[in-house]
């Protein structure tokens, strides 16, 4: 009995079943309401269907028919408000996620509304999140384009300048009316070779940018790399009298491009250098750190960033307010252009050997910065 009863129930429940698929692919593109509204029907019906067999085959009574007919009407009546009501909560909370999704393009705040179901809560938050990343994204493009128009600002200074000097120059000489014809030479060539190092700055940020800097890293002592750089940088400091010293934990060795990481610290000690004041010293510091990479650290007394500015350093084109460059007269520095150009190529070079490069104020030994360098290949024993 209790067989014949599961066949009877389950081919009326399948029978409505296949119905209420046919209506729910008929419905596929209409509110959820509707959905909601569908599954209520074909779950009250599935039962009113499988009672109606069971009664044909007279195994219930009239009388028990009418009640449980009566019943299963009630039941439908509340399932479809129960499944209504729902359909038009997660409506309005469909409502509010399209809202906030046409708010990102608009680039207004999002806020991540906690009600309604967990997955839409996490879609919400999701969304905050992605508001998060493309405000960021925003800002970033925003200081670029901000940067790209300073770099051609400063670059068209930087290159105005010499050539107009170049050209008084030029035509003076073939005047005949320059008074010390030798030193009219020497400037002409020290502007030529100012603007070279400008020519030679944009084509190595070009590169970085592009993705394309190439690196052919060797096993290099560290010691020897900064000696090189501080005697590269010594006699400009000992003409703008400031102080340069150095030390190297012994024994470091870094995997590194040996034109690329040179260029990141003649570039770093060229800032420091140019920032400093007279009598003011810049120190170069290289050793192992814990974590099995190698630490190089620059220390000058600039004077110290602000904090709106210590987040542009490594800027394209920014070049710093007056007041931390004090005393530029003088001597030019070998590596650079002033232009701002020369921290953005120590970022990319760093950043394409995969380390980091930081800068932090400090107080010790008068107001300065320090500028920190961080490379992940390991520090090894000398070689013998």
């Amino acid at each position: 009995m209790y067989a014949e009863l599961l066949v009877y129930a389950g081919l009326a429940a399948s029978g409505v079943g296949l119905v209420g698929m046919g209506a729910g692919y008929l419905l596929r593109h209409r509110s959820i309401r509707w959905q909601l509204g569908l599954v209520a029907v074909v779950a009250v019906l599935s039962v009113l269907a499988g009672v109606m067999a069971l009664a044909n085959r007279m195994l219930i009574s009239d009388r028990d028919l009418n009640a449980i007919t009566l019943v299963v009407g009630v039941s439908a009546i509340a399932a479809t408000i129960v499944a209504g009501a729902l359909g038009a909560a997660l409506v309005r909370w469909s409502e509010a996620l399209q809202a906030g999704v046409r708010s990102l393009g608009r680039g207004s705040t999002y806020v991540a509304p906690m009600r309604g179901p967990r997955e839409f809560q996490a879609l919400a938050s999701e969304l905050e999140a992605t508001q998060a990343r493309l405000d960021e994204s925003r800002e970033r493009e925003r200081r670029l384009e901000e940067a790209r128009r300073e770099l051609v600002s400063w670059v068209s200074h930087d290159l105005r300048t010499p050539l107009a000097g170049m050209r008084a120059m030029t035509e003076a000489l073939e005047d005949g009316i320059a008074p010390d014809p030798a030193r009219y030479r020497l400037q002409i060539r020290a502007d030529v070779d100012r603007m070279t190092r400008m020519v030679d700055d944009l084509f190595e940020l070009s590169r970085i940018h592009a993705g394309v800097l190439e690196l052919a890293s060797e096993l290099l002592p560290l010691g020897d790399l900064v000696s090189e750089a501080l005697a590269s940088a010594e006699p400009v400091a000992r003409a703008r009298g400031v102080r340069l010293g150095g030390t190297v934990a012994p024994g470091v060795h870094v995997l590194a491009d040996p034109g690329g990481l040179s260029r990141v610290l003649a570039n770093l000690l060229s800032n420091a250098v140019r920032h400093t004041p007279s009598g003011g010293a810049v120190e170069i510091l290289g050793r192992s750190v814990p974590d099995g990479g190698v630490e190089l650290t620059v220390t000058d007394a600039c004077g110290g960033i602000s904090e709106e500015d210590i987040a542009r350093v490594f800027d394209l084109a920014w070049t710093g307010a007056p007041a931390r460059t004090p005393g530029l007269s003088g001597p030019a520095t070998p590596h650079g252009s002033q232009a701002g150009l020369g921290l953005a190529i120590v970022k990319g070079i760093v950043e394409a050997h995969g380390g980091e490069v930081s800068v932090g104020n400090v107080d010790a030994g008068g107001a300065g910065c320090r500028f920190v360098v961080r490379l992940p290949q390991a520090g090894v024993p000398a070689l013998p």
